[in-house]
């Protein structure tokens, strides 16, 4: 069964799992005690430790192992929030960041602190002289990812490292999804990654903080790594952790071709096969790995559902899929189309758990399933084949108003795309609706099918968007 959802947890890499059945044996003893036992384990560790610093590409006593990449993520914030308090208490942010990081920043913002977010384009970058631009003598830290976990669109690091550099201000990069193929270019100043990411085992974080930067660890304190991550370090998985990174880096630039020329083919097939898809991220600056597309009136959660019994494991950011029926953030933060959003992420060819990669048979199995999957979706759930068109009679009323309050994605959608024609051109058609996503999908939906998405309103249950027919 082909697995596409890397970007959620990469298949655990061979090495990994030799390095942690290895360790398992001689690192199981406390390395802060001086008898061999627990010396053995210390020399595993600080092994482990150099070798994530030199595929970081920093010192190793700038290097703190932790729990999970979320932990090291709300380690680093609030230590650095923390020791650089006198400056200020102002924490910039990009609007696409990992969950992560937005939670650590609302806890900050809540406890007094202050909270700016750096848009992005539709592409899911932020501009480096935009987030240059909120930069000031009151900001005590910038978090910028080097690349979006969504939609694989890198980020301008080295611009904005650059422009954080000449503010005097710290800059933290969650580098979660990017480690696997290379060290994050520019002079940042913190810097977190996930094990699980790159083919490592689950519950292993790391956090590095460049020699001095202002930084405060919270919390009660620890003897262990510096500090920074309290508790007893869980040596087999390090070493594994470790292990694994140095291994996917050295077969980083063949994956990258490989993995990248299998992507473009989605990318350039999908909107092919498929009517009315939004192919979303930077065709250009983005992860080898990872595409993203929308599907226009499609419920996500049904077509993750049928892709599964298809054979293939991929995820969604649309509303459907989540509990909270609002759009991923990535997707509300680039304005684009959220329903039937599917995110593809490709494992290496080094991968096990049942997986040895992604091969161009699985690649061209997922083309040919998709096409038939996305239309049956569609069917059940009404949608027209294309906008209508039809001329309308003169009698036939300017306006339209579609009651869609109580409906979920993708139906407010599709009650639109019915009606458009009902009305003459430069008519409009009202659609009200109390689903989060329709603020996303109906502007998508004018642009995909050219017509005019005139803005919302208030009214006195849920939001009434406007649309005006233009042919």
């Amino acid at each position: 069964m082909p697995y596409f959802d890397a970007a959620s947890a990469a298949p655990l890499h061979p090495v990994a799992r030799k390095a942690l059945q290895a360790s398992l044996d001689e690192g199981w003893a406390d390395p802060a005690r001086l008898h061999r036992e627990g010396r053995r384990a210390r020399l595993l560790l600080d092994a482990a430790r150099e070798a994530a610093a030199e595929a970081v590409g920093c010192r190793p006593d700038e290097l703190v192992f932790t729990p999970s990449g979320t932990q090291a993520i709300h380690t680093g914030i609030s230590g650095a929030l923390a020791g650089r308090r006198r400056v200020g208490r102002r924490l910039v942010v990009s609007s696409v960041e990992h969950s992560a990081v937005l939670h650590a920043a609302a806890a900050w913002e809540a406890a007094g602190g202050s909270v700016t977010e750096v848009g992005v384009d539709r592409y899911g970058a932020v501009s480096p002289d935009a987030y240059a631009a909120e930069l000031g003598t009151t900001t005590a830290l910038a978090c910028l990812q080097s690349a979006n976990h969504e939609v694989g669109t890198e980020q301008p690091v080295r611009e904005v490292a650059e422009a954080c550099r000449a503010a005097g201000v710290p800059l933290l990069v969650d580098a979660a999804q990017s480690l696997a193929w290379g060290p994050v270019d520019g002079h940042w100043s913190l810097l977190t990654g996930s094990a699980h990411k790159w083919g490592g085992p689950a519950g292993v974080g790391l956090l590095a903080v460049r020699k001095g930067v202002r930084f405060a660890p919270q919390g009660p304190a620890d003897e262990r790594e510096s500090g920074r991550s309290a508790g007893f370090e869980n040596i087999p998985a390090i070493v594994a952790a470790a292990a694994s990174l140095r291994a996917v880096r050295a077969e980083a630039a063949d994956e990258v071709v490989r993995l990248r020329a299998l992507v473009d083919r989605i990318r350039a097939r999908v909107p092919e096969l498929v009517p009315d898809v939004e192919v979303v991220g930077d065709p250009v600056r983005r992860l080898p790995h990872v595409v993203t597309f929308s599907c226009l009136y499609v419920d996500g959660e049904t077509l993750l559902h049928e892709l599964d019994r298809a054979g293939f494991s991929v995820s969604s950011g649309s509303s459907c899929t989540s509990s909270t029926l609002i759009p991923s953030h990535v997707l509300r933060a680039m304005g684009v189309l959220s329903e039937g959003n599917v995110r593809v992420s490709l494992p290496s060819s080094s991968g096990t758990s049942g997986t040895s990669g992604t091969s161009e048979e699985d690649v061209d199995r997922f083309l040919e399933v998709l096409p038939g999957l996305v239309a049956g979706v569609r069917e059940r759930f009404g949608a027209p084949a294309t906008a209508s068109a039809s001329a309308v009679s003169p009698e036939v009323s300017e306006s339209l108003v579609v009651d869609a309050l109580g409906r979920r994605c993708p139906i407010p959608v599709i009650e639109l795309a019915k009606v458009i024609g009902d009305v003459p051109v430069g008519g409009t058609v009202t659609v009200l609706s109390d689903d989060e996503a329709a603020r996303l999908d109906i502007p998508a939906w004018c642009g995909m099918r050219g017509q005019e998405y005139v803005g919302e309103r208030g009214a006195e249950r849920g939001v009434a968007y406007v649309v005006r027919r233009l042919r």
